[in-house]
């Protein structure tokens, strides 16, 4: 399941790595037009999330993954980090800073896009499989403390989002 949602946080930096490599900018301007409800979405999101989290008390077995459990797994992710549109920026920014904008190159985006990709999933298949190694090593006591605290950052950074739209 870690892996699939990371997959899904990789397919999102790759679409946005697409817009950014490839100079799209009609969608670019497009989702920095919508920025605001976007950031709102996204940072209503991250509260439920944050929420949900703090108040969860941890399993004792792991969660069995269902065929339908995986996509909506994957597709939830890729539309919470589509909710991020600075990551466009940030793509635009490199890219551009290593020289993708003086000659574009459909060559060089494809190869920057794949290894935007490809370090998102390798990052996503090594935080899945510590998660799973580590899993076993902590009683429910200090799983709990963990969620409390997820919990409380994911809250903090969906309060943080929602102030950075709200107080525009």
């Amino acid at each position: 399941m870690g892996l699939v949602t990371g997959l899904g946080a990789a397919s999102a930096d790759a679409a946005y790595g697409c817009i950014a490599g490839f100079g799209l900018t009609a969608i670019s301007r497009l989702l920095l037009a919508q920025q605001i409800w976007l950031g709102l979405v996204g940072g209503l999101f991250l509260c439920y999330l944050g929420v949900r989290t703090f108040l969860s008390n941890p399993t004792h077995r792991a969660a069995e993954a269902r065929a339908s459990g995986l996509f909506s797994a994957y597709i939830t992710t890729v539309l919470l980090t589509l909710t991020n549109p600075m990551t466009i920026l940030s793509f635009m920014a490199v890219f551009a800073g290593l020289g993708l904008g003086k000659s574009p190159d459909y060559k060089t985006a494809s190869t920057m896009v794949s290894g935007v990709f490809i370090g998102s999933a390798l990052w996503w298949l090594l935080l899945s499989n510590l998660a799973a190694a580590f899993k076993s090593r902590f009683s429910s006591d200090w799983m709990r403390v963990v969620n409390r605290v997820s919990g409380a950052m994911i809250l903090a950074f969906g309060l943080y989002s929602l102030s950075t739209v709200l107080l525009r």
